[in-house]
């Protein structure tokens, strides 16, 4: 290390070297690990100053992660330009080659259903559940809807049975058909 940027680290603190800077703007710095004035000793960091984020704001993904392993002390050296480029072009290459796989699994997929090779899968509708993707207020039916305050005794029948079929009981108990 140079004399000047020890003199600088005694004179002003810690001192951070900057070892680049990406595509998005965030900027990656690293501290040697030094002695302060008192003589205590501070562990080499790696660390990033994102152009946009702040250290709460940070996601997974939100850097590349080429800088990512090395923030994390994955790698040893930061990533080159040239190779920051090569792996966006074989990332590029890899979305087209995925996407062509997913045209002409669909297309097959297509084929097997008109020739009659698969089944298509069942769309059954489920009314009056949650899951259901008509969800809400039950349509009005012949059947009872609750049986609160005001239900009276003998005032549903069931569909299908006209009120003239009904058939008074006998007296043992048994009626007539």
């Amino acid at each position: 290390m140079s004399r000047i940027a020890y003199f600088l680290r005694k004179t002003f603190g810690i001192v951070k070297e900057h070892v680049g800077t990406d595509h998005l703007g965030n900027k990656y710095y690293f501290i040697p690990q030094q002695k302060t004035w008192t003589g205590r000793t501070i562990r080499a960091r790696r660390l990033v100053e994102g152009s946009n984020m702040t250290e709460s704001e940070y996601t997974e993904g939100s850097i590349p992660s080429e800088w990512d392993a090395w923030i994390r002390g994955r790698r040893k050296d930061p990533p080159t330009v040239e190779e920051l480029e090569k792996n966006r072009g074989y990332r590029e290459q890899i979305k087209k080659k995925a996407h062509e796989v997913e045209e002409r699994d669909l297309a097959l997929q297509a084929k097997e259903y008109e020739e009659g090779l698969v089944a298509r899968p069942a769309q059954t509708p489920i009314e009056g559940h949650a899951s259901a993707a008509r969800f809400g207020p039950s349509q009005a039916g012949e059947g009872p809807v609750r049986t609160g305050n005001t239900f009276q005794p003998g005032s549903w029948t069931p569909p299908g049975i006209n009120a003239s079929k009904k058939t008074e009981p006998r007296a043992n108990g048994a009626s007539e058909k």
